[in-house]
């Protein structure tokens, strides 16, 4: 069964997706309520699995790091072995920001992110050195227009 959220849940996660490091107090007077409730809602909603990681966003370009790319793959391989090494040499590479599975012609989408052109180079050859891949496509990202992980809830 679903954790059902009711209008006071929706109101401290839009809150919280606005900023996670404002105080207890800040969220509770944003939201019209006191700092208890307000805290045992968060907490209800961590254990329910709700609320996940909590972070920081770095600005990327700030540290470094220029170029996106948006790499599709399209494999010949489908068994379980090849999968798990895939998946094993995504999981440890940091530059790939997002993996996802396709339903289409591409296999896979990737997001990675880089210093340069040269980096991402790197990054190639050291996953077709890993794991088979049948091909490979990388979009470089020119502008960023839209970048968020908040829900529209």
């Amino acid at each position: 069964m679903a954790f059902r959220i009711d209008d006071m849940d929706r109101k401290i996660l839009s809150e919280m997706q606005r900023d996670a490091a404002q105080s207890l107090d800040d969220i509770a007077r944003a939201v019209g309520s006191s700092k208890t409730p307000v805290w045992n809602r968060i907490r209800k909603l961590k254990e329910a699995g709700v609320i996940g990681q909590q972070t920081v966003i770095l600005d990327a370009e700030a540290l470094g790091f220029e170029a996106t790319f948006f790499v599709l793959i399209r494999t010949s391989e489908h068994d379980v072995a090849w999968q798990a090494k895939f998946l094993a040499a995504l999981r440890a590479r940091p530059e790939v920001q997002e993996a996802h599975r396709l339903a289409g012609d591409i296999d896979y989408i990737l997001k990675v992110r880089v210093k340069n052109a040269r980096a991402y180079d790197v990054f190639y050859q050291a996953l077709i050195s890993e794991v088979k891949v049948h091909n490979v496509t990388a979009l470089l990202s020119m502008e960023e227009i839209k970048s968020t992980v908040a829900l529209p809830i």
